[in-house]
């Protein structure tokens, strides 16, 4: 069993995907994600003409990344909310990651496909679809468009159970988030190359799912979240340099 305060074992296999601009595989505890960035010189036909970039993103869960089988979201017709809420949430924390005037009129579209799904599948996805952004821009000598690092990761408040940590938790599983009295998702960012900074707050999503939460409490989920991110940062450096 994990300290109270330790993150699961993530790791990164880079270059899973050979066509791709930028790709790896994240694996954190039994949670496997495969993401990729594309990089396309074109932007949406909002952006033409206005010489700045964009970066979008897709996600989506294998039918048996679950322990039961999910029907494709393609053969029901439509996406569900919780996908669009969460590739939503994606791109928008990758894009704190780029000078998106350095990237020119580009296109970055990060894709998470979830291969195994056991608790922070978001969180994994902005962790490893970091890398795969960063891959990318160094295939295209786009280096100096890397503004921050991103990475994210789970917390929450477990009340007693059976055969369950108790108190603040970092980066929950399925089980212990299935049963968080109090359930947080963390976006952190730190400038690129500033391994010293602490992480600052991007997106801090958090819900009283069994009980309210106090303002003390809401400020500890923050503190444990951020060294949490801060391990993945170092991490996904460590991933980088061995590409």
């Amino acid at each position: 069993m994990r300290l109270q305060g330790e993150t699961r074992r993530i790791a990164f296999e880079t270059g899973v995907q050979v066509h791709a601009e930028g790709s790896c595989l994240v694996r954190l505890g039994n949670t496997h994600v495969l993401c990729s960035a594309s990089l396309e010189d074109r932007v949406p036909d909002w952006m033409k003409g206005r010489g700045t970039g964009w970066i979008t993103s897709e996600y989506g869960m294998l039918p048996r990344s679950t322990h039961t089988r999910n029907a494709r979201e393609a053969a029901k017709g439509r996406q569900q909310g919780r996908t669009v809420e969460i590739q939503r949430l994606i791109g928008r924390s990758l894009r704190q990651a780029v000078d998106l005037a350095r990237l020119g009129e580009r296109q970055l579209t990060l894709d998470c496909d979830v291969l195994n799904a056991d608790g922070g599948t978001r969180c994994a996805s902005i962790t490893g679809a970091w890398v795969a952004l960063a891959l990318a821009l160094k295939a295209r000598g786009l280096e100096s468009a890397l503004k921050n690092q991103v990475s994210a990761v789970s917390v929450g408040i477990l009340e007693a159970g059976p055969g369950l940590r108790q108190g603040l938790i970092l980066d929950l599983e399925y089980e212990e988030d299935h049963r968080a009295a109090v359930d947080c998702n963390l976006v952190a960012s730190r400038p690129a190359g500033r391994v010293e900074d602490v992480p600052d707050i991007v997106e801090f999503q958090s819900t009283g799912e069994g009980r309210s939460f106090t303002r003390a409490e809401a400020l500890d989920l923050l503190d444990l979240g951020l060294t949490g991110c801060a391990s993945f940062m170092d991490a996904q450096l460590e991933a980088i340099a061995r590409a």
